[in-house]
């Protein structure tokens, strides 16, 4: 311990650390005793500095890890599209399922006639809660692909279908809601 004398000749409550800082010494207490004490106050402040970095770490990776999650677009989703010529509305049953990335499945329709055709989608695919497959079709001898894109949310598919007709693209909303007991 270095003391520091003044003038008077009485030693002050003042000695340097090893680091050169000047540290007061408390009446009663030993350089000793004052020099432990800053280690455990060094040791709660590193011990403070850690705890928050990893609960911040852990905030962050549970953020990436929600945001890569996919939603669940496995099951049977239905919708009504319009009638032809003022017809009665027509319900569609969409039955996906997915693997990684790639989504499966085949889309039922009212055919002419009043039965049910199935079509296998192609092209689908998932990613975070983006759901996209093309449905292609045969009519009157011309290949008419539907390009179907959409969020899912819950039991909920919100978003567009694309239709090329005629050289002219078409687009409509599209709302699919999945069944309960089909989940």
């Amino acid at each position: 311990m270095i003391r520091v004398t003044f003038q008077s000749g009485v030693p002050s409550n003042y000695f340097l650390s090893r680091s050169g800082r000047a540290i007061w010494l408390r009446p009663g207490y030993t350089q000793q005793r004052t020099m432990h004490m800053q280690h455990i106050h060094n040791k709660l402040a590193f011990a403070l500095k850690l705890g928050l970095g990893t609960i911040l770490a852990l905030g962050f990776l549970s953020q990436v890890q929600a945001q890569d999650k996919k939603s669940d677009a496995s099951g049977t989703w239905t919708w009504t599209v319009p009638g032809r010529n003022g017809g009665p509305d027509r319900k569609m049953t969409l039955k996906l399922k997915v693997e990684g990335d790639k989504v499966t499945g085949k889309i039922a329709a009212p055919a002419r006639g009043g039965e049910t055709r199935e079509t296998d989608i192609k092209d689908g695919q998932i990613k975070g809660d983006e759901i996209s497959f093309k449905v292609v079709r045969e009519v009157n001898g011309n290949e008419i692909t539907s390009k179907y894109h959409g969020k899912i949310s819950g039991d909920t598919i919100k978003g567009k279908v694309e239709v090329e007709r005629n050289g002219e693209n078409q687009s409509r909303d599209w709302e699919a809601k999945r069944g309960s007991e089909t989940k």
